[in-house]
């Protein structure tokens, strides 16, 4: 009998029943709904969730807005003159030097500068009348010059429409080419440049006396023609408010 098992466990192909087969298990791994990803694949995919796991953690600073190329003259320097002698400091009741930037206070004296020279500008024009100053030939077709009031008032009224079109559109050309100017032969004044300086080619100073001038000599000039400026805007309200409404103005002569 023992024969028999024997013989029946050594015979046939030379396979047996009891082998265990030698074959190597293959792994996948399922992650998700990502299915058949190898290890290495696997790992990678849970080093970049863990990575934007972390980014989104992470607040992301906003950029510094960059600096101007350019460097606008500061408040303290614009205020630094012309010299407050008359009342002892800046006068401001108002507060508006403490508005906005250096920007905004630089383009404030230069419309305080402008605005003087059109004063002292519109105070001569209105004393030369007053006195009975005129130019010879007409104004215009039918009106002479000398038949023009001597009330500056009245003078402005006697003007016809396109002499006043013509002298506000002469005042914005100025204007418009002083900005080009400003910029293309220039500093702008709102870039560091000078607020105030003329730059009209031939508009003030057309022979030149101002370039042998040192530099300080200049900045006592505009100090002054500050100063005079706002002194004719003063003289040029008084006369404007004693044409306007009678007494108004205590020892005001008729003008």
């Amino acid at each position: 009998m023992k024969l028999a098992v024997l013989s029946l466990l050594l015979s046939g192909s030379g396979t047996c029943a009891f082998t265990v087969p030698h074959t190597t298990p293959s792994f996948t791994v399922t992650r998700n709904s990502n299915v058949g990803l190898s290890m290495a694949d696997a790992v990678a995919a849970d080093v970049a969730d863990v990575t934007e796991a972390d980014t989104d953690d992470v607040e992301i600073e906003p950029e510094a807005e960059p600096e101007p190329a350019y460097t606008c003259i500061t408040k303290e320097e614009i205020l630094s003159s012309p010299n407050t002698i008359e009342l002892g400091s800046i006068w401001d009741p108002l507060g508006l030097a403490d508005l906005g930037t250096d920007e905004t206070v630089a383009w404030f004296r230069h419309s305080e500068i402008k605005h003087g020279r059109v004063a002292m500008a519109a105070f001569t024009g209105w004393c030369v009348v007053g006195l009975g100053w005129r130019f010879p030939g007409e104004l215009s077709d039918g009106l002479d010059f000398s038949s023009i009031p001597s009330g500056g008032l009245e003078a402005w009224d006697a003007t016809p429409g396109w002499g006043k079109a013509q002298m506000l559109i002469l005042a914005g050309l100025i204007e418009f080419h002083d900005e080009i100017f400003h910029s293309r032969r220039g500093t702008h004044y709102l870039r560091g440049g000078t607020p105030g300086k003329n730059m009209v080619p031939g508009l003030y100073d057309p022979l030149g006396f101002a370039r042998s001038r040192s530099e300080e000599d200049l900045a006592r000039g505009r100090d002054v023609e500050i100063k005079n400026g706002r002194l004719a805007m003063i003289g040029f309200m008084g006369l404007y408010a004693a044409a306007s409404i009678e007494g108004s103005v205590p020892g005001q002569p008729p003008c």
